[in-house]
């Protein structure tokens, strides 16, 4: 409830004062009729009309704290907004060949990829998002949704091996450029992690970075990888999976010329946190502009307190004059 002129609710103290000295008087005491002999009247029992004769000052008092608030105009407030949100078309290309289980980030490369994806996606509400998947092919995980669970559960599916192994930088931005081409959305952005250098597939990366720009799609890139030297997979003599130390190898001048290109940005990812930072950096470089038009609807409430404090008035008026009348 909100008040329209919420100063004269100081009128309220007014109340203390009179409360104080109602109370005051009466344990004073005043005697309408004088006794010379009071013993039998402290005998005498005491009626309903005893423990009701504060009444009328209950009920008058009252009436005056409601006429108080009836002049302080109590309203409802209603508010009724109209959200307009200019959302953005996203795709998340990632690199899933076997390179990405190396075991510089924790646990490893691609595990980490997937988190921190995840947790971009959960922040995006509003916005269409797709995933596409890539290695020496690309296909499409995930079409633009906004099912955001959905979306979360395909994502939790990728992982290395389950295409051809290789790097097609070039097919993983393709195949991303292909389900933006026909979205309607004023920002159409693509999001390419991978930690290699192109080898694999049929399309040029530079090819593909010249195809988004007519398309005024922005690409970010992100090399994911430690400096130096990191753990590699690799297959022993006996077929076991183990861990050999290989350079890292990543081509950030192609993912840099890409990012150039399209209006975008190239990123190096070279642990987790890092990893975070820049989605986060991302995140918040491509919001959704949101317009929201609000309308305030105030209804006067003022008329029922006033009808509820003359209704006490009535009832002090007629409890003093009809059934707790005194002798002047």
């Amino acid at each position: 409830m909100h008040f329209h002129s919420p100063y004269y609710l100081w009128l309220l103290l007014v109340l203390v004062p009179i409360i104080g000295y109602y109370v005051w008087r009466t344990l004073q005491g005043s005697a309408a009729i004088q006794f010379s002999f009071v013993a039998g009247v402290r005998k005498a029992p005491k009626t309903w009309r005893y423990y009701l004769r504060h009444l009328p000052f209950v009920l008058r008092t009252t009436a005056l704290a409601l006429l108080i608030i009836a002049l302080a105009r109590p309203q409802d407030v209603e508010r009724l907004s109209h959200s307009n949100t200019e959302g953005i078309d996203i795709m998340l290309s990632i690199d899933v060949s076997g390179s990405m289980l190396a075991r510089d980030f924790k646990p490893d490369r691609i595990t980490a990829a997937k988190e921190v994806a995840g947790a971009f996606i959960a922040d995006r509400y509003g916005d269409r998002l797709g995933l596409v998947a890539f290695a020496g092919e690309a296909f499409t995980q995930s079409p633009l949704t906004t099912d955001q669970g959905t979306l979360q559960t395909l994502l939790s599916r990728i992982r290395s091996g389950l295409i051809e192994d290789g790097t097609a930088i070039g097919n993983g931005l393709a195949t991303a450029i292909n389900r933006l081409r026909e979205s309607e959305a004023k920002s159409k952005v693509i999001i390419l992690l991978t930690d290699g250098v192109n080898n694999r597939g049929e399309i040029a990366p530079m090819t593909a970075a010249e195809i988004a720009k007519a398309q005024n799609i922005r690409v970010y890139t992100i090399g994911v990888g430690t400096e130096g030297m990191a753990p590699y997979p690799a297959i022993d003599m006996f077929g076991e999976m183990t861990f050999v130390q290989q350079k890292v190898e990543i081509d950030e001048k192609t993912l840099t010329s890409i990012a150039e290109l399209t209006g975008g940005r190239y990123f190096r990812a070279t642990d987790k946190e890092k990893l975070k930072a820049i989605y986060d950096e991302i995140n918040r470089m491509e919001r959704s502009k949101v317009e929201v038009q609000e309308h305030v609807i105030y209804h006067e409430l003022f008329l029922a307190w006033l009808l509820a404090a003359l209704a006490l008035l009535a009832a002090e008026f007629l409890l003093s004059t009809l059934i707790l009348k005194r002798i002047p």
